[in-house]
């Protein structure tokens, strides 16, 4: 597969799709913001012409992958229901390969794939996690994009396993780069996120500018893009070191998507704590993360 040819088509459709074709398979909703100043659609329920999108997307042939970080004890408590969920949820109808970053790549667990799915273990090593698991995971992310994954799927997202799917997870989701809004810290506005402050800091966002939080649980993109969020980041967490900062992947993230604007948004929808009741704007969660205490009914 000619890897930059077939991303700089895609890119280019994506390009046509968003300035033609946008009223088409968008909608508003009164009660929520549907669209950022930047034009890029923010995905609520309801929001979106489902059918048009798949009837889009299914002309296209997509490979879609999910690269899911499941270290030490999360792997154990977590990877079957995440999985299990996933198989039914996520991208159906298409085909899918779920890469799942582990450090035992037998510990996968016993389940009936869809004909159209597929596993790939990315094996980390053990106990490397311990030191910051967002920087590892994001490291080995990174390293299998460039040397595998570019060249075997259309679009990219990675989680955290510590999450279930609930509803449909589709194409509505697919973008040249996504972020998923953070669905406590949208609810409180922008005057106090937890943005780097400190000037000193690479991941520095000056008081009075910002536009959204976003959460670091849950990213994706073509891999090229999502290759580009993560070299980034990772640049910007060792100028802080090297400076005697101490930083978060999380930081570095919001100071990316606030120079490199997101295509796609998604809603707390996609991302919501199961220690919190939904409010009203949230019609459907779709993707539940899990608290410590949250049992499989």
């Amino acid at each position: 597969m000619n890897s930059m040819r077939k991303l700089l088509l895609l890119l280019l459709a994506l390009f046509v799709l968003s300035l033609l074709c946008i009223q088409r398979y968008f909608r508003k909703r009164p009660d929520v913001i549907a669209t950022t100043n930047w034009h890029a659609p923010i995905l609520w329920e309801g929001t979106f012409n489902r059918q048009a999108l798949r009837s889009h997307y299914r002309e296209r042939n997509l490979t879609v992958g999910l690269a899911v970080f499941a270290a030490g004890r999360t792997a154990d408590r977590y990877l079957e229901l995440f999985l299990r969920s996933a198989n039914k949820h996520f991208m159906a109808g298409y085909r899918v390969v779920f890469y799942v970053m582990m450090e035992d790549p037998h510990g996968l667990p016993d389940m009936q794939l869809d004909p159209l799915q597929t596993f790939q273990v990315l094996t980390i090593e053990e106990d490397s996690w311990r030191q910051d698991r967002n920087l590892v995971r994001m490291t080995s992310l990174g390293e299998h994009i460039v040397s595998h994954i570019q060249d075997e799927v259309d679009f990219l997202f990675s989680m955290t396993v510590e999450q279930v799917f609930q509803g449909d997870f589709g194409v509505e989701t697919l973008g040249t780069s996504v972020a998923q809004l953070h669905a406590w810290w949208y609810f409180k506005g922008t005057e106090n996120v937890p943005y780097e402050r400190r000037p000193q800091s690479a991941a520095c966002i000056p008081f009075g500018q910002g536009d959204f939080f976003y959460d670091g649980e849950l990213v994706g993109g073509t891999p090229l893009q999502l290759l580009n969020l993560i070299e980034d980041c990772l640049k910007g967490v060792s100028q802080d070191t090297k400076n005697g900062l101490s930083s978060t992947y999380e930081s570095h993230l919001n100071k990316y998507f606030f120079l490199h604007k997101p295509t796609r948004l998604l809603s707390p929808e996609y991302s919501w704590d199961s220690a919190f009741l939904p409010p009203q704007q949230v019609q459907t969660v779709k993707v539940l993360r899990l608290t410590r205490g949250y049992r499989d009914p």
